[in-house]
């Protein structure tokens, strides 16, 4: 993998229920479950500072030690947040093997410019935030970062150059960005309709 995998320490929860994972995040515990390789669901519960440290991070993958036990490699597949949608209340881990290979949606991470984004009122337009891909855990990179400054106009998701042992599963064909110029507005539009009829309007009346 491009970074060190962070362990992170949980413990087993031994109730469930709303109220009771309320109390946790009040105590600054978040909930969780870890799922997998033929082995019992096991609900958890972690350091919510620390694991949102390591997600906002990019971290995908993490050793879990439950109840000090031996680290377990698992890969975050869910997080359930609030319904004002700013703050993760549940986490979903799987277990696997570095080797395994897995699918994941990864944020796109865009730097620079496109060259025809540059002219003057152009646009960038973002299609999409995400991208879903293949590859083993330990290839799993840390973040997918986009160079724009390489691309004049519109950037496909087949245009894209990712790490070695990383395959897109998002089509070929899907838009990931545009440059447009800015749509001219409607009541510009009638302004200048209503200037050019102004002139005939004056001359039918002297007429009269």
């Amino acid at each position: 993998m491009s970074h060190e995998t962070p362990t992170l320490a949980a413990e087993r929860r031994q109730k469930h229920g709303s109220r009771y994972s309320q109390r946790l995040r009040k105590a600054g515990r978040l909930p969780g479950v870890v799922y997998g390789h033929g082995a019992d669901p096991v609900s958890i519960s972690l350091d919510e500072k620390i694991t949102l440290k390591h997600l906002h991070g990019g971290n995908h993958v993490f050793n879990l030690e439950i109840d000090g036990g031996d680290p377990e490699t698992c890969l975050v597949k869910d997080l359930q947040f609030g319904y004002l949608g700013d703050n993760v209340i549940h986490i979903d881990f799987a277990r696997v093997n570095l080797d395994e290979k897995v699918k994941v949606n990864m944020t796109l991470d865009f730097h620079g410019t496109p060259a025809n984004a540059k002219k003057a009122g152009m646009v960038v337009v973002h299609d999409l935030a995400e991208l879903e891909i293949e590859c083993a855990v330990r290839d799993l990179p840390e973040s997918l970062r986009i160079d724009l400054d390489a691309f004049e106009d519109s950037v496909h998701v087949s245009d894209l150059s990712l790490p070695e042992g990383v395959v897109a599963i998002t089509p070929g064909e899907t838009l990931v960005l545009h440059v447009q110029a800015p749509k001219s507005s409607g009541s510009d539009t009638t302004e200048e309709g209503d200037a050019a009829e102004a002139p005939a309007a004056e001359g039918d009346s002297s007429e009269g």
